[in-house]
């Protein structure tokens, strides 16, 4: 796992179940349309505990990944990039949605296509 990930805090399917109020099987279904995305630890994919916001997938999410795949990332190197400091937002891109600034993450995340 890479560095960016240290100070994430990560949740099983489970969990992210109970969080959002779902089966596992939704879950799955969430993290398959890029609603959440997880990461492999081991043998496990995990799920970032911060991307559930209010017991629901944290909205901009979504969208913002599909762009990172359409700018040509592959999706591991598209949640790696999210929890990678960027120059342009002076902050991770993941604080950035967080906090609510979608659009400066999603014209960051533009540059990749160049």
């Amino acid at each position: 796992m890479s560095d960016v990930f240290s100070s994430v805090d990560f949740i099983d399917y489970d969990r992210a179940g109970e969080l959002l109020g779902i089966s596992v099987g939704k879950v799955r279904r969430l993290v398959e349309d890029h609603s959440l995305v997880s990461v492999r630890r081991g043998t496990d994919r995990l799920i970032p505990a911060e991307t559930i916001v209010d017991g629901e997938p944290l909205h901009s999410l979504r969208g913002t990944i599909i762009m990172l795949i359409d700018c040509g990332l592959k999706l591991d190197d598209a949640v790696e990039w999210l929890y990678t400091e960027n120059d342009i937002l002076e902050t991770t891109p993941m604080a950035s949605l967080l906090a609510g600034h979608k659009s400066p993450v999603r014209r960051a995340a533009q540059f990749l296509a160049q």
